[in-house]
């Protein structure tokens, strides 16, 4: 089975090489991305940023999160940096806070995510709950929160950052893989909601 999506990924790509979708423009656009004080998260910001969005950084480590607007804002982007732990429902006040602030998301990036790599019985409790709130239960809470404003204009985007794990499973990752093929789940469940 593995090996058959693994095939249909492959010549799905080469085939999207040769002939890419059409890409959307993203100018005036505002989007909100969790996780920006660093990697994958950063860099999505600076991208979209110089797409032409109003990008709106939240990040639990509030020093990187204004780094990354530092660098946004001195490349002439518009950002705007919020201090937000998506593993908690604090998510619907820091989204109301942000509509009075910056206006209504029209772009969300659910990228927020934590890898901790041991032994599934060295997992403790704790961690395992913790991969849980921020890597899965905080899609459900920043789509509470922007979902309906998208709907009500209709217009927006969601998008739910999983990666190869939601797929295939390895060792000392077991919680997280958990929670990556949940991601994937939930992906497949509310695009197919009216």
């Amino acid at each position: 089975m593995i090996f058959v999506q693994w095939t249909y990924f492959v010549f799905e790509g080469i085939y999207l090489l040769f002939k890419p979708p059409e890409e959307k423009s993203v100018v005036g656009e505002t989007v909100l991305i969790t996780g920006t004080d660093h990697g994958i998260g950063r860099e999505m910001a600076l991208q979209y940023s110089a797409l032409g969005a109003t990008v709106v950084c939240w990040d639990i480590n509030e020093e990187g999160n204004k780094e990354t607007v530092k660098e946004i804002c001195s490349r002439k982007g518009k950002a705007h940096a919020f201090v937000c732990d998506v593993s908690k429902r604090e998510i619907i006040e820091v989204a109301k806070k942000v509509k009075a602030e910056v206006g209504t998301v029209t772009t969300l990036v659910n990228n927020a995510g934590i890898m901790p790599c041991h032994p599934f019985l060295q997992h403790t409790d704790a961690e395992i709950r913790k991969i849980f709130d921020i890597n899965i239960l905080a899609h459900f809470w920043m789509m509470q929160a922007f979902l309906p404003d998208m709907i009500a204009k209709r217009h927006g985007h969601i998008v739910l950052l999983s990666s190869m794990a939601g797929i295939v499973g390895l060792q000392n990752l077991v919680p997280y893989y958990g929670s990556k093929f949940a991601v994937r789940g939930l992906t497949e469940a509310i695009k197919d909601e009216d």
